[in-house]
């Protein structure tokens, strides 16, 4: 069906998720990963050392996963079409009830419902009963690779800037620079997925940097008490 010229944000929805989730988990599994690590009184070499590791390793397994997922999502968007389209070639008649009753209900007399779903059935009957039925469009499809490429390259770039600020921060400031650059980037990236999806941005700011803090805290005080199980 073709979009007509107002702005909306549905058709973001896909690489916006991935993305958003990508560089959240990239930015709050590196550092809590780095300074759990340096809570515990390890070498400059360790932390960074674990920092690369998680960046690597998470950013592969975040693409694998996204892609898995969306695929899966994507299988079972196909098994529905093709059961749609042998219905319409098979049983025009009742699909042509099913339409005329989704007219009805929102709305329409069933005269009016009728005449319409014939309407639109001999225009693009597929389409039509994908988007009124399932929900389907073009522009909300599950699309594996662009979840995949999107979520792996928004981690690497979120885990990049912790390890970034534990490569070049003094060895007294590690952790603190660590939080700092790293809380920074957890309010960048809220704003950002807001505009994005054209929310109000306080909300999904306090929501990725609550998330963030509690999860770095957490890894912090498990690291710290680990270290001084075994020092």
């Amino acid at each position: 069906m073709a979009r007509h010229n107002e702005r909306h944000y549905t058709h973001r929805t896909g690489w916006i998720r991935a993305s958003v989730l990508g560089a959240n988990d990239g930015i709050i599994s590196t550092a809590a990963l780095i300074l759990g690590v340096a809570a515990a009184d390890s070498t400059r070499t360790a932390v960074l050392t674990a920092g690369v590791a998680g960046l690597t390793a998470g950013a592969l397994s975040m693409g694998l996963g996204e892609f898995v997922s969306v695929s899966s999502q994507r299988d079972t968007e196909e098994a529905d079409i093709a059961k749609e389209v042998w219905e319409l070639e098979n049983t025009p008649e009742r699909e042509l009830a099913e339409l005329t009753a989704i007219y009805q209900e929102k709305g329409l007399k069933h005269e009016l419902a009728r005449e319409v779903a014939v309407e639109l059935t001999a225009h693009n009957a597929l389409e039509i009963h994908l988007s009124e039925e399932l929900g389907f469009t073009e522009s909300t499809r599950a699309r594996p690779f662009q979840a995949a490429w999107s979520s792996m390259a928004a981690f690497a770039i979120g885990a990049a800037l912790p390890l970034l600020a534990a490569i070049f921060a003094p060895n007294g400031s590690r952790i603190l620079t660590t939080l700092f650059v790293s809380v920074l980037a957890l309010i960048a990236l809220g704003y950002a997925g807001a505009r994005a999806g054209g929310a109000a941005p306080l909300r999904p700011m306090l929501r990725v940097v609550g998330g963030g803090i509690a999860a770095m805290a957490a890894t912090m005080a498990i690291g710290k008490l680990f270290g001084a199980a075994i020092g």
